[in-house]
């Protein structure tokens, strides 16, 4: 392996960026860095709720509960800021998150000592923490966004704790031109996409339309979890390869991809 192959293992690659565009910067920085051309092309945008006053009257009640548990790193920058404008975060009340970006996310709020998993980013591995092992009778919120997955939540209350969530932004597909990403796949410079989301999948199987459809299928996927890359599978992607958690877990996995290929 050449010197050049070694600290450029993406050399040449232009790879998709999907995260919603606030997240995608970090991801774009270690494709760089690693010699590749991250393009950006965001599925997913976070947007406002319609109606913030059920959110805000929770945040109002927040010395009630226990545990807080932020989902995502937008769920974070979406609560914790307007909670901050509204009062102090309780001092009993403890914290915890699902991933590295959101401990990382939370940090940045001054919030350290969170519960948080440590090798898997999901709510199965949050679960299996002893933390949350026996939670009867702790008063627990979850902060996510609208419509998100109820495993969290109902294995929580099935365990006895009693479970509110604070629905802070929701999901939208952005209104983005996909010519430019059509140009580029019919050029043959798009080698890999890096998907973050079921839903940002799915968004962008619709924001390529056909034509982008049959380039998006053909073209490598690589995504952070089993779930997301069973979702692209049952979608038709051809090449699913499932990497390690979090943008270093992308970043790993389309190394060893590029390596290997070559």
């Amino acid at each position: 392996m050449s010197d050049m192959t070694r600290n450029q293992p993406l050399a040449g690659k232009g790879i998709v960026v999907t995260r919603p565009a606030r997240q995608a910067q970090a991801l774009a920085q270690l494709i760089e860095a690693a010699g590749g051309r991250p393009v950006l092309f965001p599925a997913i945008e976070i947007r406002e709720v319609d109606d913030p006053r059920p959110f805000l009257d929770l945040v109002d009640r927040l010395d009630a509960f226990d545990l807080a548990i932020f989902i995502s790193p937008n769920a974070v920058n979406r609560a914790i800021q307007p909670i901050l404008e509204r009062r102090a975060l309780p001092s009993r009340l403890k914290v915890a998150a699902i991933g590295g970006a959101s401990v990382r996310a939370l940090a940045g709020y001054g919030v350290s000592g969170v519960i948080a998993p440590r090798e898997r980013y999901d709510s199965e591995a949050l679960l299996d923490l002893p933390e949350l092992a026996q939670p009867a009778g702790m008063r627990v919120v979850i902060f996510r966004g609208q419509g998100g997955r109820e495993l969290l939540g109902e294995t929580l209350s099935a365990r006895g704790a009693k479970v509110e969530y604070g629905e802070c932004y929701r999901r939208g597909r952005p209104d983005l031109d996909p010519v430019p990403l059509l140009a580029a796949w019919a050029r043959d410079e798009l080698h890999a996409v890096t998907v973050t989301s079921s839903d940002g999948l799915r968004n962008l199987l619709e924001m390529v339309g056909g034509p982008g459809r049959v380039h998006l299928l053909r073209t490598p996927l690589f995504a952070p979890h089993p779930r997301i890359a069973e979702t692209a599978r049952g979608l038709g992607v051809e090449k699913v390869i499932v990497t390690g958690p979090g943008d270093e877990g992308l970043l790993a996995g389309l190394t060893a991809y590029f390596n290997a290929a070559r």
